[in-house]
């Protein structure tokens, strides 16, 4: 088999290979999974989301089961060079689940294994494949159960195993942190193939590396995740504000109340151009077609860049609407925002979560998704913030993104460090997302020119010594890595590295570690 393998390896890119191919390696490897040939660059293990890179796989492989992966591992293993890259529904930016010329996991075709969990303690709990979608997952849980994890991410057709392998962000993050801290055990199979299960107290090494190791120490195949009773409607408001200081004061109060009575349910916040450009300006705030967003209303101090805090409330069909407005103004009292720029609509809980899909079908519709995205995600100290918003937001990025521009705080204490994921040190840091999507027209800029801007933006951030992460990092080189994760988080990073996937096999999309050649 690894012969078989090896005789790909050094073929030029241009030969054609046999007809049996596919079948041969498929029976040489005994899946219960299938196997297939790649086309070439347009091939969808080939591309990404980003739609900058392009590097096309021996095989795009579709396995079953945990087994099928740590097969294709091991037999990665002993090839002298050959990867493995775990590829969920595509949606990374910079390449970071491609394997040029080695193997590709569809891990959608993992099988489900959904079950509900409830513990001695009361607690309930989802087994969902790593290769789940979430918003399948949302479905499931709700529907049968009438219960829902915790913490999500804004765009909810992405893996279960894809966001725990970095963090997974949103808006309810702020009380429950992030969604790696909200899982209590993983299936796990290592770069050397040997499948675990692991946990804050089984395999912990593993557990904490998998959770945010960007697939550098295994695969996850399966994950147990918190639930909570899914509340059936949302109270969805958006809040204008002029000033970046008001805006960060009123949203720094908001997370950090942490008694779910006295508080939102989910708090974001983001950055738009006082224009009317659709994309990126004042008419991207209101929630409902027949809001409109009137710039009379905003007073005469207000400049090019304006700000929107972006909340929600949960509530039962059963509760009376008087005390849902009374609940939701009593939480607003005090904010300092534009007062006749506040828009609300109601909706069902699926509907709120599920929201960034009218945006994908919209974009879809007006030729912008299949677009390179040249995204960039960080985290930026609370200290730092203002002085990111005076030269980046209201000078680099003065003319808007094309998309949106997420801004809002979370809070360290939530998250785990124990898990891989680099953070600021400060106590309040703000997720700064800039979502750019290229314009279909040849007179916008070229994703070239973001990818420039992006880095400008990481340079001047670099210069002025801020307290910064990124998020979805993406370097080329290791000493970009090394200072990403300080020395002691780098040393732990290589400990685990070692350790679990020693060949460097794993995830070679992230340019983290060169294989190790087999002697």
């Amino acid at each position: 088999m690894i012969a078989y393998l090896e005789c790909f390896v050094h073929e030029n890119d241009t030969e054609s290979r046999p007809d049996d191919d596919v079948s041969s390696l498929s029976k040489a490897l005994d899946l219960q999974g299938s196997i297939h040939d790649c086309e070439g660059p347009t091939d969808e293990a080939s591309r990404d989301f980003g739609g900058m890179n392009s590097l096309a796989p021996l095989f795009f492989i579709r396995p079953s089961d945990a087994d099928d992966v740590a097969r294709v591992v091991k037999a990665a293993a002993r090839s002298s060079n050959l990867t493995v890259a775990a590829r969920g529904n595509g949606h990374s930016i910079n390449g970071q689940a491609m394997a040029d010329r080695g193997l590709v996991l569809d891990m959608r075709s993992l099988d489900d294994h959904f079950r509900v969990v409830r513990a001695n303690n009361g607690s309930v709990y989802a087994d969902v494949s790593g290769g789940a979608l979430w918003e399948d997952v949302l479905k499931q849980c709700v529907f049968e159960y009438g219960m829902a994890p915790r913490s999500w991410t804004d765009y909810l057709s992405l893996t279960v195993g894809g966001t725990l392998s970095n963090a997974g962000v949103s808006g309810q993050a702020f009380r429950y942190g992030p969604q790696t801290s909200n899982v209590t055990e993983l299936q796990v199979v290592t770069g050397k193939g040997e499948i675990f299960n692991c946990s804050e107290t089984e395999n912990s090494e593993l557990f904490f590396g998998a959770l945010g190791g960007l697939g550098q120490f295994g695969i996850i195949t399966r994950a147990r995740v918190l639930l909570q009773p899914a509340p059936d409607m949302v109270r969805w408001i958006r809040l204008v504000y002029t000033e970046f200081e008001d805006f960060t004061r009123d949203a720094e109060l908001l997370v950090t109340r942490q008694d779910e009575d006295d508080s939102f349910d989910y708090v974001e916040g983001f950055a738009f151009v006082n224009s009317d450009n659709p994309a990126d300006g004042r008419p991207s705030v209101p929630l409902d077609p027949d809001q409109v967003f009137d710039p009379t209303h905003l007073p005469r101090t207000a400049g090019s860049m304006l700000y929107c805090l972006e909340l929600a409330r949960h509530y039962r069909n059963t509760d009376d609407p008087s005390i849902v407005d009374m609940g939701v103004n009593r939480l607003l009292g005090g904010l300092g925002f534009v007062e006749r720029l506040k828009f609300q609509v109601d909706l069902s809980y699926l509907e709120f979560l599920l929201r960034v899909k009218r945006a994908e079908e919209h974009a879809k519709a007006n030729g912008i998704w299949d677009a390179p995205h040249p995204w960039l995600n960080l985290f930026v100290s609370k200290s730092d913030i203002a002085d990111f918003d005076r030269t980046v937001i209201k000078k680099i990025l003065k003319d808007g993104i094309g998309g949106p521009m997420l801004v809002y705080p979370l809070l360290r204490s939530k998250w785990d460090t124990r898990t891989s994921v680099a953070l600021p040190e400060s106590e309040i840091f703000y997720i700064v997302a800039l979502l750019r999507f290229t314009p279909p027209y040849p007179e916008g800029p070229s994703f070239e020119n973001l990818v420039a801007q992006n880095k400008e933006i990481i340079q001047y951030c670099t210069k002025k010594g801020f307290d910064f992460k990124l998020y979805l990092p993406h370097y080329r080189l290791q000493d970009d890595w090394k200072r990403h994760f300080g020395n002691d988080r780098w040393s732990r990073f290589l400990e685990r590295k070692t350790c679990f996937d020693p060949m460097a096999i794993l995830a070679p999309g992230q340019k983290i570690f060169p294989r190790v050649s087999q002697p």
